[in-house]
């Protein structure tokens, strides 16, 4: 025992020894730096790796993740995670590692409620997420901002203000939570009246309205809202509306009758297993209610021919609906440059990253392996639905309202990585000036010219497939 604890001594590193790796870090790479960017000539192209991560996907659906990435530079960005982690595979990095998101561009940001049923801002997508450099988030956040910047039409001056500004948001506030106890760090949120006086003064009178309009449409977002929106009454009791190719359900999914009562059997199956995943407390709420109705739903832009899975439970009765969402969770895009997670699962690799890096998180979220329609074993995991989901709308954002948002994001995800990574050495590293915040907008300057290249290419590639002999069917 006392072997034991002698060990535990030696490991620990004071504050002023991880302040001073920080500091160290400077020297190795020098802040500046983190300006360079250039795509390694050996690298698969954007295209292949897209290709690639098509190929283990529902293949009717990929031309509908084509079409919405072919949009615009931006909906090309928001699908392009993987070929972003090639380009920053090679970049420079501090060596400090945090639990990364994987996939922190800025509408991977949004609103929903906690627990105590208070509205908040977090993070919000982590499909992605991996123990990982906190320097590859920063970057894709920032680059994300420049891309929007530019499909609204921005100014460069502009643009630049609102990136440097989101990263300097970033780098104050990791130095901020390196002096907090690190209960503080832990418990440390934005629910929205915080985000409201914080923020407000900085937005027109209508930037103000429009925030009060998405915190309400927000709270709209619930349950009984998905009730409405999504089903219909069949049978007595409601039951989800198909609406193909978006939402289908099982039984119009074109296979025989007996497979298609198999699969209702296997889904029910499924549920039953990511129930062992929840906290005692959730599987007895969970029992409350029982299943009436599954549908396959496409979701996202990147994650378009992922298997996922609308569910409709019912509580004491027709008006006490509960939906859950099952999707389809495999390797993290980082995996290939950085190992392969820690868990044998990757629907666990999602849950445990969701939970490190938000400050509250929704009381269903579990995880399970289960056999597919295909026949194939795929992990999974679960969450509700809707429960008060909001996000901003960034087309109609003015440069103003932009900046501010981009703040709020930079704050944010400086703290979930202090939640899992040295703050305090991140935070000396950033140090007090600007020079961190220059050099990230220089990066995502370059970083967006190749993306529009990227884009072009993707955009050429549909429509030589729509104006194709046979192409369009």
């Amino acid at each position: 025992m006392r072997e034991a604890a002698a060990a535990v001594r030696r490991d620990v590193v004071t504050p002023a020894e991880r302040a001073a790796r920080g500091k160290k870090a400077r020297s190795a790479l020098p802040r500046s730096r983190h300006a360079e960017y250039d795509r390694d000539p050996t690298a698969p192209a954007p295209l292949e790796l897209l290709s690639r991560q098509g190929a283990s996907r529902v293949p009717e659906l990929l031309p509908i993740r084509d079409e919405r990435m072919a949009l615009s530079p931006f909906s090309y960005f928001r699908g392009a995670a993987l070929p972003m982690a090639s380009d920053l595979a090679g970049s420079p990095r501090t060596g400090f590692t945090v639990q990364a998101c994987g996939d922190a561009h800025l509408s991977n940001f949004g609103l929903f409620a906690s627990p105590e049923r208070r509205l908040v801002f977090d993070i919000n997508d982590f499909d992605e997420t991996l123990p990982g450099p906190w320097e590859w988030d920063v970057k894709r956040l920032a680059a994300s901002l420049e891309i929007a910047g530019r499909d609204n039409g921005y100014t460069r001056k502009q643009r630049l203000e609102i990136v440097t500004g989101a990263v300097a948001e970033y780098r104050l506030a990791m130095r901020e939570f390196s002096g907090w106890p690190v209960l503080e760090v832990w418990y440390a949120h934005a629910d929205v009246d915080t985000v409201r006086s914080t923020y407000a003064r900085q937005l027109s009178a209508a930037r103000r309205k429009k925030l009060s309009q998405t915190t309400a449409k927000a709270r709209a977002k619930d349950n009984l809202g998905a009730l409405r929106k999504f089903t219909e009454v069949g049978g007595g009791q409601p039951r989800i509306a198909s609406d193909p190719p978006l939402v289908v359900r099982v039984e119009d999914l074109g296979f025989p009758r007996e497979r298609a009562t198999a699969v209702i059997a296997e889904l029910q199956e499924m549920l039953a297993m990511y129930r062992e995943t929840l906290e005692p407390d959730r599987r007895l709420l969970l029992d409350r209610y029982r299943v009436v109705d599954f549908a396959r739903k496409v979701v996202g832009v990147g994650s378009v021919g992922t298997r996922c899975w609308m569910l409709l439970l019912l509580g004491n009765d027709d008006q006490d609906p509960l939906f859950l969402q099952a999707k389809e969770a495999g390797p993290s895009v980082l995996e290939a440059y950085l190992g392969p997670s820690a868990f044998g699962n990757s629907g666990e690799r999602v849950v445990v990253g969701q939970r490190l890096m938000q400050a509250v998180g929704d009381i269903f979220l579990g995880w399970v392996r289960a056999t597919g329609l295909d026949g194939e074993i795929r992990d999974f995991y679960v969450r509700q639905l809707r429960d008060w989901k909001g996000s901003a709308d960034i087309e109609t954002m003015d440069p103003v309202g932009m900046r501010a948002y981009g703040r709020l994001c930079g704050w944010t995800l400086a703290r979930a990585h202090a939640r899992t990574g040295d703050a305090i050495a991140i935070g000396s590293y950033l140090g007090s000036g600007p020079c961190f915040d220059r050099a990230i907008g220089e990066f995502a300057r370059v970083y967006a010219d190749q993306n529009e290249r990227d884009h072009a290419a993707l955009a050429d590639a549909v429509r030589d497939r729509a104006t194709s002999p046979g192409g369009g069917k």
